[in-house]
């Protein structure tokens, strides 16, 4: 497998432990002293929200209670974090990736008690999008496997911390 392959494969295990709301199995993409820091992209230019440290922040904070400060996924509600436009660049045991990101939140219908009416065909509920912008991850291979040791999470919009 290419090391840009590779990466682009961390991207994808890292939006998918962001929709599970699974901050251990997030950790473990994370070299140990690694830090992800959260920014705004406004009309005054970049602004530095908050920062974490280590794994085991980073496992708190995207982790849904008892364990973590993520809210958890309402009944029948998921979250889906995409990917685009990925710009990799590799120098040897280091390695980066920049890539735009949209969150779409899902929410289903509940089945009427009496079942679907007759003539209701697809999925039923919604899907908005919820945030946007830019993921940019800077890696370290060590020991033969890829870990992140740096992310920058930049939001388009207005976002609380």
């Amino acid at each position: 497998m290419s090391t840009e392959h590779e990466i682009g494969e961390l991207v994808s295990r890292y939006t998918r432990a962001a929709d599970q709301r699974n901050g251990e199995l997030m950790a473990e993409l994370y070299e140990v002293d690694a830090v992800v820091e959260i920014h705004y992209r406004g009309p005054d230019g970049m602004e530095l929200l908050g920062k974490l440290s280590g794994g085991a922040q980073i496992a708190a904070a995207m982790s849904a209670p008892p364990s973590g400060t993520m809210a958890p996924h309402p009944p029948l509600g998921w979250s889906h974090h995409t990917t685009y436009d990925h710009l990799v660049s590799v120098d040897g045991d280091e390695a980066g990736i920049e890539t735009q990101f949209i969150t779409f939140d899902v929410a289903g219908t509940p089945k009427p008690e009496g079942g679907w009416p007759a003539g209701t065909f697809g999925a039923q509920g919604t899907i908005k999008p919820i945030e946007s912008g830019y993921y940019r991850f800077t890696f370290r291979r060590t020991d033969g496997a890829w870990r992140i040791s740096h992310q920058d999470v930049i939001h388009d919009i207005p976002y609380v911390f």
